[in-house]
Protein backbone atom coordinates (compact mmCIF):
# COMPACT_ATOMS: atom_id res chain seq x y z
CA UNK A 1 0.00 0.00 0.00
CA UNK A 2 1.15 3.83 -1.10
CA UNK A 3 2.53 5.79 1.69
CA UNK A 4 1.07 9.90 1.35
CA UNK A 5 3.83 11.67 2.44
CA UNK A 6 4.33 15.15 4.31
CA UNK A 7 6.93 17.74 3.00
CA UNK A 8 10.10 16.55 4.16
CA UNK A 9 8.86 12.89 5.39
CA UNK A 10 12.04 11.46 4.12
CA UNK A 11 11.02 6.95 3.57
CA UNK A 12 13.18 4.67 2.57
CA UNK A 13 13.44 3.28 -0.89
CA UNK A 14 15.37 -0.04 -0.70
CA UNK A 15 15.10 -0.74 2.87
CA UNK A 16 11.38 -2.27 3.07
CA UNK A 17 11.66 -3.22 -0.90
CA UNK A 18 14.29 -6.21 -1.28
CA UNK A 19 15.41 -6.50 -4.72
CA UNK A 20 14.04 -2.75 -5.60
CA UNK A 21 16.34 -1.76 -8.71
CA UNK A 22 13.96 0.40 -11.15
CA UNK A 23 11.81 2.99 -10.00
CA UNK A 24 9.46 5.37 -12.17
CA UNK A 25 8.93 8.95 -11.05
CA UNK A 26 5.68 10.05 -11.73
CA UNK A 27 4.60 13.60 -12.34
CA UNK A 28 1.12 15.17 -12.82
CA UNK A 29 -0.72 17.97 -12.54
CA UNK A 30 -3.65 19.76 -14.22
CA UNK A 31 -4.58 23.18 -15.38
CA UNK A 32 -6.84 25.16 -13.03
CA UNK A 33 -9.48 26.81 -14.43
CA UNK A 34 -9.23 30.28 -14.65
CA UNK A 35 -12.41 32.77 -14.78
CA UNK A 36 -12.34 35.67 -17.41
CA UNK A 37 -14.42 37.91 -19.63
CA UNK A 38 -16.67 36.97 -22.19
CA UNK A 39 -14.28 38.70 -24.76
CA UNK A 40 -10.94 37.92 -23.15
CA UNK A 41 -8.57 35.53 -25.49
CA UNK A 42 -8.23 32.17 -24.93
CA UNK A 43 -5.33 31.64 -22.74
CA UNK A 44 -1.95 29.33 -23.81
CA UNK A 45 -2.02 26.31 -22.80
CA UNK A 46 0.58 25.72 -19.92
CA UNK A 47 3.70 23.63 -20.81
CA UNK A 48 5.32 21.99 -17.88
CA UNK A 49 8.58 20.23 -18.05
CA UNK A 50 10.10 17.77 -15.47
CA UNK A 51 13.55 17.34 -15.43
CA UNK A 52 15.78 15.24 -13.05
CA UNK A 53 19.38 17.00 -11.61
CA UNK A 54 22.22 14.21 -11.09
CA UNK A 55 24.50 15.49 -8.49
CA UNK A 56 27.69 14.49 -7.04
CA UNK A 57 28.05 15.29 -3.50
CA UNK A 58 25.45 17.43 -3.84
CA UNK A 59 26.47 19.20 -6.15
CA UNK A 60 25.73 19.83 -10.25
CA UNK A 61 29.14 18.97 -11.79
CA UNK A 62 28.29 19.05 -15.84
CA UNK A 63 25.42 19.73 -17.84
CA UNK A 64 25.29 16.18 -19.08
CA UNK A 65 23.62 15.12 -15.61
CA UNK A 66 20.33 17.37 -16.36
CA UNK A 67 17.90 14.71 -17.87
CA UNK A 68 14.70 17.11 -19.48
CA UNK A 69 12.89 16.84 -23.09
CA UNK A 70 16.07 18.03 -24.40
CA UNK A 71 18.48 15.55 -23.53
CA UNK A 72 16.06 12.20 -22.57
CA UNK A 73 18.66 9.66 -21.24
CA UNK A 74 21.92 10.28 -18.66
CA UNK A 75 24.85 8.87 -20.39
CA UNK A 76 25.11 6.38 -17.79
CA UNK A 77 21.52 4.75 -19.07
CA UNK A 78 20.26 5.27 -15.58
CA UNK A 79 18.41 8.34 -15.48
CA UNK A 80 15.44 8.20 -18.79
CA UNK A 81 12.97 11.06 -19.27
CA UNK A 82 9.95 9.19 -21.10
CA UNK A 83 9.15 12.07 -22.89
CA UNK A 84 7.38 15.70 -22.93
CA UNK A 85 4.07 16.25 -22.42
CA UNK A 86 2.80 19.63 -23.81
CA UNK A 87 -0.17 20.21 -21.90
CA UNK A 88 -0.66 18.22 -19.00
CA UNK A 89 -4.41 17.38 -19.36
CA UNK A 90 -5.91 13.99 -18.86
CA UNK A 91 -5.39 11.50 -15.42
CA UNK A 92 -2.36 9.65 -14.13
CA UNK A 93 1.22 11.22 -14.60
CA UNK A 94 2.30 13.36 -17.06
CA UNK A 95 5.77 12.89 -17.08
CA UNK A 96 7.58 9.86 -16.23
CA UNK A 97 11.44 9.35 -15.32
CA UNK A 98 13.04 5.99 -15.11
CA UNK A 99 15.65 5.63 -12.58
CA UNK A 100 17.83 2.24 -12.77
CA UNK A 101 18.84 2.46 -9.03
CA UNK A 102 21.48 -0.35 -9.20
CA UNK A 103 22.77 1.74 -12.91
CA UNK A 104 23.69 4.59 -11.08
CA UNK A 105 27.16 5.56 -10.64
CA UNK A 106 28.63 5.64 -7.57
CA UNK A 107 30.21 9.55 -7.94
CA UNK A 108 26.60 10.51 -8.10
CA UNK A 109 24.38 10.74 -5.01
CA UNK A 110 21.62 12.50 -5.15
CA UNK A 111 18.57 12.85 -7.55
CA UNK A 112 16.62 15.49 -8.09
CA UNK A 113 13.04 16.05 -10.13
CA UNK A 114 11.78 19.65 -10.84
CA UNK A 115 9.39 21.02 -12.81
CA UNK A 116 9.63 24.78 -14.71
CA UNK A 117 6.67 25.81 -16.52
CA UNK A 118 8.27 26.66 -20.08
CA UNK A 119 8.25 30.19 -20.98
CA UNK A 120 6.63 31.16 -17.71
CA UNK A 121 7.46 35.14 -17.80
CA UNK A 122 6.79 35.26 -21.58
CA UNK A 123 3.71 33.90 -21.43
CA UNK A 124 2.74 35.22 -17.91
CA UNK A 125 1.98 32.07 -16.06
CA UNK A 126 2.69 30.35 -12.74
CA UNK A 127 1.62 27.25 -10.63
CA UNK A 128 -1.12 29.17 -9.31
CA UNK A 129 -2.85 28.84 -12.74
CA UNK A 130 -2.17 24.78 -11.95
CA UNK A 131 -4.06 22.63 -9.28
CA UNK A 132 -3.46 18.55 -8.31
CA UNK A 133 0.73 18.58 -8.68
CA UNK A 134 1.91 15.02 -7.65
CA UNK A 135 5.26 13.67 -7.32
CA UNK A 136 5.00 9.81 -6.78
CA UNK A 137 7.37 6.56 -6.81
CA UNK A 138 6.65 3.43 -8.47
CA UNK A 139 7.82 0.04 -8.22
CA UNK A 140 9.39 -0.56 -11.66
CA UNK A 141 8.66 -4.05 -10.83
CA UNK A 142 5.30 -4.49 -10.40
CA UNK A 143 4.26 -0.54 -11.16
CA UNK A 144 3.18 -0.73 -8.32
CA UNK A 145 2.99 3.08 -6.17
CA UNK A 146 5.40 2.94 -3.28
CA UNK A 147 4.46 6.42 -2.11
CA UNK A 148 2.55 9.98 -3.09
CA UNK A 149 3.65 13.57 -2.18
CA UNK A 150 0.75 15.89 -3.19
CA UNK A 151 1.95 19.91 -3.77
CA UNK A 152 -1.16 21.57 -2.24
CA UNK A 153 -0.03 25.01 -0.93
CA UNK A 154 -0.54 28.05 -2.92
CA UNK A 155 2.52 28.33 -5.33
CA UNK A 156 0.82 32.19 -6.95
CA UNK A 157 3.66 33.55 -9.12
CA UNK A 158 6.14 30.62 -8.61
CA UNK A 159 7.38 29.78 -12.02
CA UNK A 160 9.16 26.28 -11.40
CA UNK A 161 8.84 23.71 -8.39
CA UNK A 162 11.50 21.28 -6.88
CA UNK A 163 9.45 18.75 -6.61
CA UNK A 164 11.47 15.98 -4.28
CA UNK A 165 14.67 13.94 -4.45
CA UNK A 166 15.72 10.38 -4.61
CA UNK A 167 19.14 10.14 -2.43
CA UNK A 168 21.98 7.16 -1.74
CA UNK A 169 22.44 7.58 1.97
CA UNK A 170 24.82 4.40 4.48
CA UNK A 171 23.96 2.93 0.81
CA UNK A 172 20.14 3.11 1.02
CA UNK A 173 18.34 4.67 -1.23
CA UNK A 174 15.25 6.97 -0.40
CA UNK A 175 12.72 9.71 -1.16
CA UNK A 176 12.58 13.32 0.06
CA UNK A 177 9.66 15.30 -1.10
CA UNK A 178 10.49 18.97 -1.34
CA UNK A 179 7.39 20.87 -2.73
CA UNK A 180 9.98 24.24 -2.79
CA UNK A 181 8.56 26.64 -5.28
CA UNK A 182 10.73 29.39 -6.74
CA UNK A 183 10.81 32.00 -9.19
CA UNK A 184 13.12 30.54 -11.50
CA UNK A 185 12.37 31.46 -15.25
CA UNK A 186 14.14 28.35 -16.66
CA UNK A 187 16.02 25.21 -16.24
CA UNK A 188 19.09 26.83 -16.80
CA UNK A 189 18.08 29.03 -13.97
CA UNK A 190 16.66 26.28 -11.73
CA UNK A 191 20.00 24.32 -11.94
CA UNK A 192 22.33 26.59 -10.97
CA UNK A 193 20.90 26.65 -7.37
CA UNK A 194 22.68 23.43 -7.24
CA UNK A 195 26.38 24.19 -8.71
Amino acid sequence: MAVNLQKGQKISLTKDNAGLSRIIIGLGWDEAEIKRGFFAPKPQAIDCDASALILSNGKLVDKKDIVYFGNLRHLSNSVIHMGDNLTGAGDGDDEQIIVELNSVPQNYDKIVFVVNIYQAQKRNQDFGMIKNCFIRVVDGRNNSEICRYNLSENYDTMTAMIFGEVYRHNGEWKFNPIGQATTDGSLGELSKRYM
